[in-house]
């Protein structure tokens, strides 16, 4: 893609804190870390977000998340937890239109990251929920 800053960064254009790359994936440093070692991981074939990925793409990106969350923990021994997120479209906080999965660190608490979900059990009956569940199965091919 011309203008992803992405593609960008895996063809070298921009330089980038790299920490894996192989002939699939390119992994680096988020220029903004939210904690200390904040990597992202990026499929090298331009994809816009999860929903353009194909099953070879899947394989390549995700069987690559536990090496370098392994690295992570091996660089960081003080290291107490890590979140794998992904973002997808705008109203998901996706920012940059390439898809990339954040592997953030987590050092304690207090370390100005946070993800709250909440308890939200009483929104749809059992009925509903089976509702929900069928519809998705549906789709499922």
């Amino acid at each position: 893609m011309e203008n992803c800053i992405f593609c960008k960064i895996i063809n070298q254009e921009i330089p980038s804190y790299k920490v894996y790359e192989d002939e699939k994936v390119y992994a680096f440093l988020d220029i903004s870390q939210a904690t200390k070692g904040h990597t992202l991981i990026v499929p090298k074939q331009h994809v816009t977000d999860i929903f353009e990925y194909d099953e070879e793409i899947a394989a390549a990106v995700f069987a690559r998340i536990p090496k370098i969350a392994r690295a992570l923990e091996k660089a960081f021994p003080e290291m107490e937890g890590l979140n794998i997120l992904n973002n997808n479209k705008e109203l998901a906080y996706q920012s940059v239109f390439h898809s990339h999965i954040h592997l953030i660190p987590r050092y304690s608490k207090k370390d100005d990251f946070s993800i709250h979900f909440g308890n939200h059990t009483d929104q749809q009956s059992p009925a509903e929920m089976q509702a929900i569940a069928d519809k998705i199965k549906e789709q499922v091919k």
